[in-house]
């Protein structure tokens, strides 16, 4: 630990309070004003899509979903994740294995000080939870999602 990692850390942290999002600043093929995504959004469905926030586990209806279906971005409706890809993780948060091809986006997310991969919609830019290497076979990922980033559609 020298000065310069505690200038970046520094920096880091005065970009996130200030709300810049440095790694994400690109354009989406859905864009909205600020006031528009709040007009659009639940208070929690804002705070977890644009702001990146994380809801409290086991508070998601959607964790407990067993129908078949398709959970789509509750900021711009795409289809991102199948209900055959879905599983019960134990964490309190809806977990899938899998993605749906071309549905989402990563990032590297440095807010816990380690670095983990943060999940957005392609689209529109939400943000959906994280991915982690400890889900089950064949592709060993654990999709960890906010559920108020999603709404499930049935089929």
């Amino acid at each position: 630990m020298n000065r310069r990692f505690f200038t970046i850390l520094a920096t880091a942290a005065l970009a996130e309070a200030a709300g810049v999002r440095g790694a994400f600043a690109k354009t989406f093929e859905v864009t909205k004003t600020d006031a528009e995504w709040r007009a659009q959004l639940t208070d929690l469905q804002y705070r977890v899509l644009r702001r990146e926030a994380t809801e409290r586990p086991f508070t998601s209806p959607l964790n407990d979903e067993k129908r078949r279906g398709d959970y789509h971005c509750a900021g711009c409706d795409l289809a991102l994740y199948s209900s055959d890809k879905k599983y019960d993780s134990g964490t309190g948060w809806p977990s899938f294995w899998d993605v749906k091809r071309n549905a989402v986006g990563t990032k590297k997310d440095y807010k816990l000080l380690r670095p983990r991969t943060e999940v957005h919609c392609r689209r529109c830019g939400g943000h959906l939870g994280h991915i982690f290497n400890d889900g089950p076979p064949p592709t060993g990922k654990r999709h960890c999602l906010n559920g108020a980033s999603l709404i499930f559609r049935p089929t």
